[in-house]
């Protein structure tokens, strides 16, 4: 509707500039033998200008109407100094047809370049000479063939800003994917992590709530030690919890970065009271962020395993070299009366999480039970990777 609107405005504009020219009698002095204007003069300036309301629809015959129209008003005799309609008219044919396949595209050009031959041809039959208005005739061969340029140059431009504006919105599209896939990684690994940490946590309640039950009555010193334990992991899991969702939320939370932290994780256990047994010498090495976060929480949910599923010990060793870092846990597990000798496969939530962690850095994580012994031993990169 707004082009609808432009158009019929250029297409008054142009008319007004026509009439305004034939009731002049054209630029500078008037010639007494022009011709001035009179109905039929005004009905052929209608007729040259009605066609660019028009224009964007039908192009060629818009341009052909109007071209008609004006080599009919300057054969009469009409002082038509300026085809202002016609040269607008060009513009909308050029537009339209200077992208357009090779035959039509020369076609349209043969046909705006045409118009000045037709004009001169015009004024030949009508008894003017040509040689005396060639250099009008040139001047206005230029403007005609600058007019093609034109449009052509801004159908390149649309069609830049067109794919720029298509770049533009593939872009987005990619981002928002890219926000989307970002998102649902960051939910996976909330569920690890709430998982690593609350199921620790609840299993740890979930010894200490059966020692406080068997010992309520025979020994309730050592009972109100394992409802106070209780307690403690379960403000401990809260603060942790938050600390996490904190991390996850700006990267930068309070993580454990450093070897020491496996130290204070291993004492958590034992308090909670699973024997633990450790050799975990001091670091040579200063391990990357993503390295001791992930040691940390395999040895936290093999100890968790060790509490939930052992008689209640565990041996951990720990070993540091300038290429890795080696966890390895061990506990008794006792075999159920008439299980089948040899390798036992196991698997679950845990173990899944940790082999995840593992090969995420490049790792390997082995977990197996044999000779009624579970193990769990991985072996991580540090060198290289990236925090």
């Amino acid at each position: 509707m707004k082009r609808e609107r432009t158009d019929l405005a250029v297409a008054g504009l142009a008319l007004a500039a026509t009439l305004a020219i034939l009731a002049v009698r054209g630029f500078g002095t008037p010639d007494p033998a022009a011709r001035g204007l009179d109905a039929l003069g005004a009905g052929l300036a209608l007729l040259s200008a009605a066609p660019l309301a028009v224009r964007r629809r039908v192009p060629a015959i818009g341009y052909a109407v109007s071209a008609a129209a004006s080599v009919a008003l300057l054969a009469l005799g009409y002082p038509l100094d300026a085809p202002v309609a016609t040269a607008v008219a060009a513009y909308g044919l050029a537009a339209a047809y200077s992208g357009a396949p090779a035959a039509r595209r020369r076609l349209a050009l043969v046909a705006v370049n045409a118009f000045v031959p037709a004009v001169a041809l015009a004024y030949q039959t009508s008894g003017v000479s040509v040689w005396a208005i060639a250099t009008e005739l040139l001047a206005w061969e230029a403007i005609f063939l600058g007019v093609w340029v034109a449009a052509d140059r801004n159908r390149l431009r649309s069609l830049r800003l067109a794919e720029a504006q298509a770049y533009a919105r593939r872009v987005a599209a990619d981002a928002e994917r890219e926000r989307d896939l970002a998102a649902a990684q960051e939910r996976t690994r909330i569920a690890r992590e709430l998982h690593d940490s609350a199921g620790h946590a609840i299993n740890v309640i979930l010894v200490q709530a059966g020692a406080a039950r068997l010992l309520q009555e025979r020994n309730p010193p050592a009972a109100r030690t394992a409802i106070e334990t209780i307690e403690e992991v379960a403000r401990d899991t809260i603060g942790e919890i938050d600390r996490m969702v904190r991390a996850l939320r700006d990267d930068e939370g309070d993580v454990p970065a450093d070897p020491g932290a496996l130290d204070e994780l291993i004492t958590r256990h034992r308090v909670s009271g699973l024997a633990v047994t450790a050799d975990l010498p001091a670091p040579t090495v200063t391990l990357p962020r993503s390295v001791a976060w992930t040691a940390y929480r395999i040895l936290q949910e093999a100890l968790t395993n060790a509490a939930r599923h052992g008689p209640g010990s565990a041996a951990v060793a720990v070993r540091f070299d300038h290429r890795h870092v080696e966890i390895d846990v061990t506990n008794p597990a006792p075999r159920p009366a008439g299980a089948n000798p040899g390798p036992v496969a196991v698997g679950g939530h845990g173990i899944i999480g940790m082999r995840e962690r593992a090969v995420l850095l490049g790792g390997t994580l082995e977990v197996g039970m044999t000779q009624e012994t579970f193990r769990v031993r991985a072996v991580l990169p540090h060198g290289g990777v990236p925090a």
